[in-house]
């Protein structure tokens, strides 16, 4: 399982939302390209880039920063937050950028979505962020009124790289993964499930590389806080994530 240590930007410092809470924000730092390098250089597969901002308003102002960011470490940056057009995804791409992911965009716009899946093979995923098992838009402010497997499941086969799915109600809280959905998941779906959400410790990281649904794993899993406020090094975390 590959872990995805995440840079969440906003006014393009480094900082973490409690449960999605714009209201509830801790920085963490200035410089997301030294945080970058900094995952790189301990070998971190991949880097998890949000643009908090962009998420709510839709005005990808950290756009700049991401390309910083991109540009600095030959580590694949995955970025999401405010994706909602063609001309998005070819600046973000075109910015060095490897994988980038679609949202509220996906859900307002299917059709939309799978079209860019076709377009870009590999290089686009489909964040999936829900508060219990419905999923919310708009950088976490707005209810769909759609259910996750639902969701999940229309768009299995759009040939999206993964699903990053978020589970709003333990995100940034440390508390544990909500392993009950990933295991739906990986029960119901072909395409790959990247976790989010809830890792406090290195004791959550190998209970989610742990699952296993008729063969299928999970991809991967984001790490934020607990990388910041020192629950966990990023060392342990790539050890913690590796295991099965």
């Amino acid at each position: 399982m590959d872990l995805y240590p995440a840079i969440d930007l906003r006014g393009g410092r480094c900082v973490r939302l409690t449960q999605g809470d714009f209201a509830r924000e801790t920085a963490y730092g200035d410089d997301p390209v030294a945080q970058a390098r900094t995952f790189a250089d301990a070998g971190a597969p991949w880097i998890h880039v949000v643009d908090l901002d962009g998420a709510r308003s839709g005005d990808g102002a950290n756009r700049p920063v991401i390309a910083t960011v991109a540009a600095a470490v030959t580590t694949p940056v995955q970025t999401g937050g405010g994706v909602r057009s063609d001309d998005d995804v070819d600046e973000l791409l075109a910015a060095g950028v490897a994988r980038v992911v679609v949202g509220t965009a996906a859900l307002e716009d299917p059709a939309w979505a799978r079209s860019l899946a076709a377009r870009h093979p590999g290089r686009v995923v489909l964040g999936l962020d829900v508060r219990g098992d419905e999923v919310a838009v708009r950088g976490w402010t707005e209810s769909s009124g759609r259910r996750l497997l639902d969701v999940a499941l229309e768009m299995d086969d759009a040939g999206f790289s993964a699903y990053v799915v978020t589970q709003i109600n333990v995100d940034g809280v440390g508390t544990g993964p909500d392993l009950a959905t990933y295991e739906a998941l990986l029960a119901e779906v072909e395409t790959e499930v990247v976790a989010s959400g809830g890792v406090g410790e290195a004791e959550h990281l190998r209970a989610l590389a742990g699952l296993a649904v008729g063969g299928r794993v999970l991809a991967g899993v984001v790490v934020g806080r607990a990388l910041y406020d020192g629950s966990l090094t990023i060392d342990d975390a790539l050890a913690a994530a590796a295991s099965s």
